[in-house]
């Protein structure tokens, strides 16, 4: 069965921290570059992170130097995580994991909400 669920989110003041999970089951994901993006209300959903099977990561700009993606692998699922750092209010949007390039539907998101 293919899934994508992400979780993690929540509320936090600007300069926290979250974590946020990503359980991507399915055999489709093995061995596949994975990523995070974002949709902030009113945007367009923009790429965040990527990781692929080796471990070589690569971030947005603007989460550069606060991101870091990382990734198990299972034998049929694969668990992406985002440490998020020194959030900022611009960082509030719902989150979400998929492979690169996108092989399955889009999971629920998470909420992250960064405010005072």
């Amino acid at each position: 069965q293919v899934q994508l669920v992400e979780s993690g989110g929540g509320l936090v003041p600007p300069g926290g921290s979250l974590r946020l999970s990503c359980s991507a089951s399915g055999s489709i994901f093995s061995g596949k570059t994975m990523g995070w993006y974002r949709q902030a209300p009113g945007k367009q959903r923009e790429w965040v992170a990527t990781i692929n099977n080796g471990g070589r990561t690569y971030y947005a700009d603007s989460v550069k130097g606060r991101f870091t993606i990382s990734r198990d692998n299972a034998k049929n699922t694969v668990t992406v995580y985002l440490q998020m750092n020194s959030l900022k209010p611009e960082d509030t949007a719902v989150y979400y994991c998929n492979s690169i390039p996108r092989l399955g539907d889009w999971g629920q998101g998470t909420q992250v909400t960064v405010s005072s």
